[in-house]
């Protein structure tokens, strides 16, 4: 999984009930864009380092001027 700075991770529920949560990508720790990421949750605000599992997807943001 790669990402980069501004893009967003969304971890997908595992339990019936649970809903998704997404963070955006304040800080790549990893080599080439590999984990792991420093995130900020949109939920709530706060900061966590994480390497994501296989329940995660990126959702990359757009590039500038970029259709």
């Amino acid at each position: 999984m790669r990402a980069s700075k501004g893009d967003k991770l969304v971890m997908h529920g595992r339990t019936v009930g649970q809903h998704d949560r997404t963070a955006e990508v304040v800080q790549v720790m990893g080599e080439n864009g590999n984990p792991p990421f420093r995130v900020k949750f949109d939920d709530d605000g706060h900061e966590a380092v994480m390497s994501p599992g296989p329940d995660t997807t990126v959702r990359h943001r757009p590039e500038p001027g970029g259709q």
